[in-house]
Formats: C-alpha cells, sequence, structure tokens
C-alpha cells in the first residue's frame, strides 16, 4: 500500500491541472477574453503552439457560480469568454491578443453577429500591469489601422472571478462538429472575418 501510494502520488502530479500549475508555478500564464459566443473562441486559440488549456465560461459580473440559462439571459452582468492558459515561453501575450482580434467585431458595442446583448460583447480581461499595458498598446494599433471604418469599443478590464460554463459548453467545435459549422456559418462571423481580414493572408479563425 506504501509504495502504491508513492505511485498514485506521482501519478498525481504528473496530472495537475493548468489552472493549479499556473499558480504554484510561473511556467503558465492566463489570458482571458470575451468575444461573443465562447463556441466559437475556443479552437481559434486550441491550435496554437504553446496554449495549454482552453475553458469557456463566464466573467466580468459580481454574481456567484452563474448559469447559462442566466447570463443568456441578461439577468447578471457577466460575459461568455474563453480562459487561454498558455507557456509564454512558446507563444506571448501579444500573439494572443493578434489571435483575438481576427475572432471579434471590435466595433460593436451591443453583441457579436448575430448573438446581440452585453453578455455578448467584446473584452480583454488582465491579469497584471504588464498584461493591461499590451492589451491598451494592442488596442490602439488596431484602432489605427485601416481596418475599421468605426472605433473599437472593446474594453480592457481588471480580470476577476472566472466560472466554468456547463460541461456541455466545453469543445463544442468537437463535440457538436456539425451544429457548430452550422453556426459559425450562419452567425454572420465568418463572413465579417474574411472580408476583414480577407487580405491580411493570415488564418483568421482557426479553421
Amino acid at each position: 500500500m506504501f509504495g502504491q501510494s508513492i505511485t498514485w502520488g506521482l501519478a498525481a502530479l504528473a496530472v495537475l491541472p493548468a489552472e493549479k500549475a499556473e499558480n504554484e508555478s510561473e511556467a503558465y500564464q492566463t489570458a482571458i477574453f470575451a468575444g461573443g459566443c465562447f463556441w466559437c473562441m475556443e479552437h481559434p486559440f486550441e491550435v496554437i503552439e504553446g496554449v495549454i488549456d482552453v475553458v469557456a465560461g463566464y466573467t466580468g459580473g459580481d454574481e456567484i457560480d452563474p448559469t447559462y440559462q442566466e447570463v443568456a439571459s441578461g439577468e447578471t452582468e457577466h460575459l461568455e469568454a474563453v480562459r487561454v492558459v498558455f507557456d509564454p515561453s512558446k507563444v506571448s501575450y501579444e500573439t494572443l491578443l493578434d489571435v483575438y482580434w481576427r475572432q471579434v467585431d471590435p466595433t460593436d458595442a451591443s453583441g457579436q453577429f448575430v448573438d446581440r446583448g452585453s453578455h455578448y460583447n467584446t473584452a480583454i480581461f488582465f491579469k497584471n500591469d504588464k498584461q493591461q499595458a499590451i492589451a491598451e498598446q494592442s488596442k490602439e494599433k488596431v484602432n489605427n489601422s485601416e481596418c475599421y471604418s468605426k472605433p473599437i469599443v472593446t474594453e480592457i478590464r481588471p480580470a476577476g472571478e472566472f466560472y466554468d460554463a456547463e460541461s456541455y459548453h466545453q469543445d463544442y467545435h468537437k463535440t457538436n462538429p456539425l451544429r457548430y459549422k452550422y453556426y459559425r456559418q450562419s452567425s454572420g462571423r465568418d463572413r465579417y472575418l474574411n472580408t476583414i481580414w480577407k487580405d491580411s493572408g493570415k488564418d483568421n479563425h482557426g479553421e
């Protein structure tokens, strides 16, 4: 039993959750982005080398343990968002921001594409002063670009409590690929992104 308990202990360390690992080590960092429907925000970050984990959830409000029904109905101040745990030795926060801007319409102050309401608004939630400074610079760069005819309204806000969404929302592009693709296309998101970024030569939405 003693030897077995040691084996279990080593196994537990081997599968240390990304969030716990971040708290106990500076090896990993966290970025939090709101960009409308969180189904469409997971995959673009998951395919990036150096990203450890991406979780769909809710943040930005004071309500504790919100449900999807509460957030989607507009009963809370939370936004749909994703928490991205990444290895900064492999991918920079600046790169994640570049990917983020290519997922959203940052000029829309009333939601994103077919999804309307403040709970679908765009926002960058910074974890520290360094992230705030980088995010502000990134926003200014986008605002000064010639991509948009309207000003950028995406907020840059301090990160608060992040609540994981229900399990059936996680990795929706994997668990329900046909519904996911239909939603992306019918929502108008891909059509918009392909128009804005058609000349960039960049993969704008992780497909």
